[in-house]
């Protein structure tokens, strides 16, 4: 079982089109990486995200995101590339859940603030909650104190709109374990820049650390 909820805080990095791209957000000290096979400017075919996959496997968590795909196509996507995690926007069901946990595939269950799901969604089945903002995917910055209106039993991590610059205070308004970005650290659609990457790890590091020192 992939348990990538292990460590104290979570850094990832959405959104990966490339090799390069890859190698270098695992050797930026980022936590993960996501892989979409959602619609998407970033989305990747199955040989796409396995041959990326595979070229880090073991040197970072590899979360593969899904967006309303049938139950089929998530386990076939997640046998072939190999990703540690499923992040899935839309249903989750128990038969996904026990698809995804016969093959110790960790899970991420996507909420957005506008949506009924924010305050219904029984979290107890999955590892962690992702909470973004009314439009999911869209990189668009919200009001980070609305991720706070309900407790959750499970990690929290924060997304939407986040770049290097708004990082430390994104984390400041939600208390958040983790942090997702794509967008934000890119210099064009699907193309991740280095010195971006760097700094917004760099930045959330430090947040964390100050958390740790002050616990």
């Amino acid at each position: 079982m992939t348990d990538f909820t292990c460590g104290r805080t979570f850094v990832k990095i959405c959104g990966i089109t490339s090799l390069d791209d890859a190698r270098m957000v695992a050797e930026s000290g980022a936590d993960a990486i996501g892989l979409i096979f959602a619609e998407s400017t970033r989305q990747l075919s199955l040989e796409q995200a396995a041959l990326i996959s595979r070229a880090v496997q073991g040197s970072i968590v590899r979360v593969g995101v899904f967006r309303h795909h049938a139950t089929d196509f998530v386990v076939r996507a997640v046998d072939e590339t190999g990703v540690d995690v499923a992040q899935i926007h839309g249903d989750l069901d128990g038969e996904l859940v026990d698809a995804l946990r016969r093959r110790g595939v960790g899970i991420i269950k996507a909420l957005s603030v506008d949506d009924d799901e924010f305050s219904d969604f029984d979290e107890r089945d999955v590892d962690a909650v992702l909470l973004d903002g009314p439009a999911p995917g869209s990189g668009q910055p919200h009001a980070w104190p609305d991720l706070t209106v309900r407790g959750f039993a499970r990690h929290v991590i924060a997304a939407g709109g986040l770049t290097p610059l708004n990082v430390t205070s994104a984390l400041e308004a939600t208390g958040a374990w983790g942090v997702d970005v794509s967008s934000g650290v890119e210099s064009a659609p699907g193309q991740k820049d280095p010195s971006r990457v760097r700094d917004f790890v760099s930045n959330a590091r430090a947040f964390f650390e100050r958390g740790a020192s002050r616990g």
